[in-house]
């Protein structure tokens, strides 16, 4: 009688668990640097939405990309883990069905989860295309039940793939997977189910296609610069959007929303992207890496807030593993995030944990205020230092063999590069080895899209990858 009363105990206390459990919904831009928001001050874009929600929010100033690409900060944030450990070495590369991710941690715990947008996990370069349902690396093989995607950046009248059925739109991208992706959330809110949602544009990737009254506003700039802006606009519109369907709902107060991008800049855009940041996506300079973030979740962050805590998206996982109550065993181990609840209720400063980045042969480490970059250089290596507190725009290098932080930060990056080294070679994983990956190809390469070429040859993103068929 004793083990039955404690077992009903704790099933009222499951049902109780899971009826209060937090929505999450990830959203993340394709190229948006870190100043292009209208909060940043920007001299031409304005962000209403997202000024909206980073004064009710979370605002992260210091917030990194995984990656100075797509595909590895896509990665990172699935996994919680820097992306070169994942086998995600540069845009393209395949995720390894070996991690664990956030999203099969969610649908154990009761979630229904939910993929919207570009993908890019699955081993195929070119623009996007239709995922097809056969996919061994597509958004189902990772946890999402429902999907509504594509292989990579997307843009205006999209053709996508709904669970492997193809279905075509009109109207803007961003505001297209946005309407979609609410009508998911509404039915798992009227069953009371908890639901985690992932967003991802394909705004303002090139080749930039606008809607011609987005574009008025930025006449006087040149072509390219007019749909990008216009682009952004648009999106910043679909965050309009979503907000008020989460309130249309009544759940926008207990579910957290995470905007981000996927890395730094664009060049050749004018007004520039990155706030004054140096150089652009691709870098491990501050405007490849640092992007714009917003958590916003009203039941717990009840006023606007301003972060200067470094962070980034390897910290997405634990943050929401934390909040669900995920056991650790459900992430991959080494995890390089840490969980960023405590930023939610108070001030916090330092950051235990450095943020690591591997990309191409090069290592960045960001310890609070300092980073280090590592660059191959000749038949050696170029070591550069900089103080992030005094020197945002990284315009003096401090490097010198004994400066404390050199030693400091060497060490770190020796034993982060030695750590790296071993997850590349499958050494986190039970077997000890890497499953054999698919090659890194464009999608006209496979077979299976062979029949459609002829009738997308003339769609405007694949005619320059089409020509010759």
């Amino acid at each position: 009688m004793k083990i039955l009363i404690i077992n009903l105990f704790l099933s009222f206390s499951t049902l109780l668990l899971l009826d209060g459990k937090t929505n999450f919904v990830l959203v993340m831009t394709d190229d948006q640097g870190w100043g292009q928001t209208g909060y940043y001050n920007h001299p031409v874009l304005k962000t209403p939405n997202l000024d909206k929600m980073a004064s009710c929010g979370l605002r992260l100033d210091r917030f990194y990309a995984g990656g100075p690409v797509c595909s590895p900060t896509r990665a990172t944030v699935l996994t919680g883990r820097t992306h070169d450990r994942t086998g995600v070495f540069d845009h393209g590369y395949a995720l390894r069905t070996q991690e664990k991710t956030l999203p099969q941690a969610l649908l154990k715990a009761g979630y229904s989860t939910g993929h919207f947008g570009k993908w890019h996990l699955s081993g195929l370069r070119g623009a996007g295309v239709p995922i097809l349902k056969t996919d061994p690396h597509g958004p189902h093989v990772f946890g999402f039940e429902r999907w509504l995607s594509v292989t990579n950046f997307f843009d205006l009248n999209p053709i996508m793939s709904r669970q492997g059925k193809i279905e075509e739109f009109k109207g803007d991208s961003s505001e297209i997977i946005v309407e979609e992706a609410l009508k998911f959330m509404e039915q798992e809110a009227k069953k009371e189910k908890p639901f985690f949602c992932v967003i991802w544009y394909g705004t303002p990737h090139s080749p930039w296609m606008a809607l011609e009254e987005d574009r008025k506003e930025f006449k006087e700039l040149d072509k390219n610069s007019q749909d990008h802006y216009a682009e952004l606009k648009a999106m910043d519109r679909s965050i309009g959007t979503l907000r008020k369907g989460l309130k249309d709902m009544e759940v926008d107060r207990n579910t957290l929303v995470w905007f981000t991008s996927d890395n730094g800049g664009l060049p050749k855009i004018n007004p520039s992207t990155t706030g004054g940041l140096r150089d652009y996506k691709g870098s491990l300079y501050e405007g490849g890496i640092r992007v714009p973030s917003i958590i916003e979740w009203p039941s717990k962050i009840k006023t606007g807030r301003i972060s200067k805590y470094p962070s980034g998206s390897v910290d997405i996982f634990p943050t929401i593993a934390d909040i669900a109550g995920i056991q650790e065993s459900a992430m991959l181990n080494p995890m390089d995030g840490v969980s960023l609840t405590p930023l939610f209720s108070s001030k916090i400063s330092k950051r235990e944990k450095p943020l690591v980045f591997s990309s191409r042969g090069r290592m960045a480490i960001i310890d609070n205020d300092w980073k280090m970059i590592s660059q191959p250089k000749d038949i050696g290596r170029k070591i550069e230092l900089y103080n992030l507190l005094t020197d945002s725009t990284e315009s003096t290098n401090e490097f010198r063999p004994k400066h404390p932080q050199v030693i400091h930060l060497r060490k770190i990056l020796v034993e982060s590069r030695k750590s790296i080294e071993k997850s590349v070679n499958g050494k986190d994983y039970p077997s000890g080895s890497v499953l054999p990956q698919p090659t890194r190809i464009f999608w006209t390469e496979l077979p299976e899209y062979k029949k459609y070429l002829r009738k997308w040859k003339d769609r405007p993103e694949y005619k320059s990858i089409l020509k010759k068929f």
